[in-house]
């Protein structure tokens, strides 16, 4: 963190400032959980689903949404006074992926959405990360209807590393998902110190 001094002549803290992905199926409710915990006005980028999508955009399970994400989804909460995190929504269709790479540029973290309904949906973005070594942690959205599992039988479909948290979050709660936000953070602080033992060593 970076000291100044302020009107008064007192340390006036400059926050750190960590940028987290969320990322996750079409659906699972990515724009949801920005929107929840955001302490700004959150940048949307969604348009409504037309006939013309129709053939590419499954919505099978959430035959209720209207509308979907073309670019990105943004908001920005502070944890403490001394720690803000800038939270990037991505695109859930495949069409869209191509925008992941930049999205994904200087991110601390991620958190991949899950929905138990559709739990394939996922895999791309556990695949994504996996791949290009960004901590990240899997965050079950408790749809309303939707079956409960325990984690053990989740993790395991997922087929997910050890290593790898898994949390049951509701993306409506802002308290629930700052659980998951500060997860995210201290996953990536645990593993960035990890990596720096092994280099030393």
């Amino acid at each position: 963190m970076i000291f100044g001094r302020s009107e008064r002549g007192k340390p006036q803290v400059e926050p750190v400032t960590l940028k987290i992905l969320v990322a996750g199926g079409f659906g699972v409710g990515k724009t949801t959980l920005v929107g929840a915990v955001s302490e700004i006005r959150p940048l949307r980028t969604e348009e409504l689903l037309t006939e013309a999508g129709r053939p590419v955009d499954d919505v099978s399970g959430v035959e209720d949404k209207h509308t979907t994400t073309v670019a990105m989804d943004f908001g920005r909460i502070t944890l403490r006074e001394d720690l803000v995190l800038y939270l990037f929504g991505t695109p859930g269709q495949e069409r869209f992926w191509f925008m992941w790479d930049e999205l994904s540029e200087g991110a601390l973290g991620a958190v991949v959405l899950a929905d138990t309904r559709r739990l394939e949906d996922c895999f791309a973005a556990v695949d994504y990360f996996e791949r290009r070594s960004i901590p990240f942690l899997v965050g079950v959205n408790c749809f309303e209807g939707a079956p409960r599992y325990p984690a053990e039988d989740v993790r395991a479909a997922l087929d997910l590393d050890d290593g790898v948290p898994l949390l049951m979050c509701d993306a409506r709660d802002r308290e629930s998902v700052k659980e998951t936000l500060i997860g995210v953070v201290q996953h990536a602080m645990a593993r960035a110190a990890e990596h720096r033992r092994a280099v030393t060593t």
